[in-house]
């Protein structure tokens, strides 16, 4: 099996239109509206034409291709500088004590606070796999490739990072959140607010939601017991964000307490691994090593397929590369394997048993 990662064109819109019906809600980057997405394909297709590299709104719509098949089996999406025109909104969950010295006892409350906090910031979104690929390895490629693109472009991205998890949604499209807290304001349901907000924007927020910060003392059990808590389907990529150094520091999404993780760019684990040194050597039967290739990983972008904003993909094998290239999730040394095709030939030498990463020493053939 093998997947290429390429920018996404006006011809993949019945594919993305067909996952994004299939969201189940709360999927604002990715809404099921036929017109919407074909703004977003052009605007995507804007961005990757630019020459200049300055940091300006861009947005990166990228699909995960089975190159078998030919089927677009998942999307995702970069943006590299929001809340320039238009505020990015979220909850900060502000925590504070107040003491009387008449009764000798301190009480701790908490507030949410409407916030732009991270206005300027990168954000990475959008992502969604199809589930017949969900066992496969496809998703931490489809995440972890977002990455080596922003390593490769790093002037067209932020210092700070950020991504927003769907949160508790139920079967039927219910948000506790959104019910106890934020639809109080609006006299719609979250549905039709999330639908809204896609289309539309969030400019509705800032005209509507009160001013003033709300005590979390006077929110409903059930808003509180899901604030910062993802969806169930979303718990595996708060996982994987975690494992790339994100952290949640106390925002959550105005819309249905989904929390926000952040990481510095430059501290994002695939993007460290982009700037280090890479060695790839071949064991000989005798013990002995020979070097096969050493250079910084983005020298050798050809390998997984060049990526500028012109044209193309990562490609990666994960059977020729024995489930190591880390585009498969199979373990942190992300994209250790340069090229999976050459070292498999490097390897089938009668006088060498394998090829190995220099970073791990982990067999790649």
């Amino acid at each position: 099996m093998t997947h290429v990662l390429r920018a996404a064109s006006q011809d993949d819109l019945p594919a993305i239109y067909e996952m994004a019906k299939s969201t189940g809600g709360g999927f604002t980057n990715l809404p099921a509206d036929r017109p919407k997405l074909k703004d977003k394909l052009d605007s995507a297709a804007a961005s990757f034409a630019r020459q200049s590299d300055d940091l300006v709104s861009d947005m990166y719509m990228f699909v995960l291709e089975d190159l078998d098949t030919g089927k677009v089996r998942g999307t995702c999406q970069i943006f590299s500088c929001i809340g320039t025109d238009r505020p990015h909104y979220s909850y900060r969950i502000d925590a504070f004590t107040h003491y009387s010295s008449e009764f000798s006892r301190a009480i701790r409350s908490e507030m949410l606070t409407l916030v732009t906090d991270h206005n300027g910031s990168s954000e990475v979104g959008g992502l969604f796999l199809h589930p017949t690929e969900r066992s496969a390895g496809a998703g931490s490629l489809l995440a972890r490739s977002r990455y080596l693109f922003m390593a490769m472009h790093r002037a067209r991205f932020a210092d700070r990072t950020l991504a927003e998890l769907r949160g508790v949604i139920d079967e039927v499209g219910v948000s506790p959140f959104w019910d106890g807290v934020t639809g109080r304001f609006f006299g719609m349901s979250f549905r039709e607010a999330d639908e809204f907000k896609a289309v539309r924007g969030a400019q509705f927020i800032a005209d509507l939601m009160p001013k003033h910060p709300i005590y979390t003392a006077m929110v409903p059990e059930s808003a509180m017991a899901v604030m910062g808590i993802p969806h169930p389907s979303g718990r595996a990529a708060q996982r994987m964000l975690e494992k790339e150094g994100f952290a949640y520091r106390n925002y959550i999404d105005v819309f249905d307490g989904g929390p926000t993780m952040v990481c510095a760019t430059d501290e994002i684990a695939t993007i460290r691994y982009a700037q280090q040194d890479i060695i790839v050597a071949v064991e000989e039967n005798d013990g002995t090593e020979s070097l096969v290739a050493h250079g910084r990983l983005d020298h050798f972008r050809a390998a997984y397929g060049r990526i500028k904003p012109t044209e193309g993909g990562i490609v990666i094998d994960p059977a020729a590369a024995a489930g190591h290239s880390g585009l498969t999730g199979a373990d942190d040394h992300a994209y250790c394997a340069l090229d999976p095709s050459s070292l498999r030939a490097s390897s089938s030498s009668q006088s060498r048993s394998r090829a190995k990463c220099g970073i791990c020493n982990f067999a790649l053939g």
